[in-house]
């Protein structure tokens, strides 16, 4: 799994717990997990079509920072599905596992587009297009 994004909480992420908000964290993964896609699949219009069961297995307060993981599960046609992990780096406790993603490359109508993408690539996969 591949960690690429770091958040810090701050006191407008937390809950009437004063632990994080798992609204906040969502929101968090859904951004992270969209760009993700956007660069994979070098495509602006990218929808999230589901998320599985998500599991909150610990949390994070105020001062913590998590960090979003992200791993490629599968390319699709239309659609590239990944998995998540979110983890405390204060702890070292994960804070939410999501088994599975799937994000759809739409085009300007707002329907499936195939993406072309088989695999994933690296910034010198990419320098080393002709």
């Amino acid at each position: 799994m591949r960690f690429h994004t770091r958040k810090w909480v701050k006191p407008e992420d937390l809950n009437p717990n004063s632990t994080l908000f798992g609204g906040r964290l969502l929101a968090w993964i859904d951004e992270e997990i969209a760009l993700y896609a956007i660069i994979q699949l070098e495509s602006p219009r990218i929808v999230t079509k589901h998320m599985s069961e998500i599991n909150f297995r610990s949390s994070a307060k105020q001062g913590d920072i998590v960090e979003i993981g992200i791993d490629v599960l599968k390319f699709g046609t239309t659609s590239l599905t990944l998995m998540c992990e979110v983890r405390n780096m204060m702890t070292r406790e994960t804070i939410i596992t999501i088994d599975t993603i799937t994000m759809v490359s739409v085009g300007l109508d707002g329907k499936p587009q195939p993406h072309g993408k088989t695999k994933v690539e690296f910034i010198d996969d990419r320098l080393k297009r002709p």
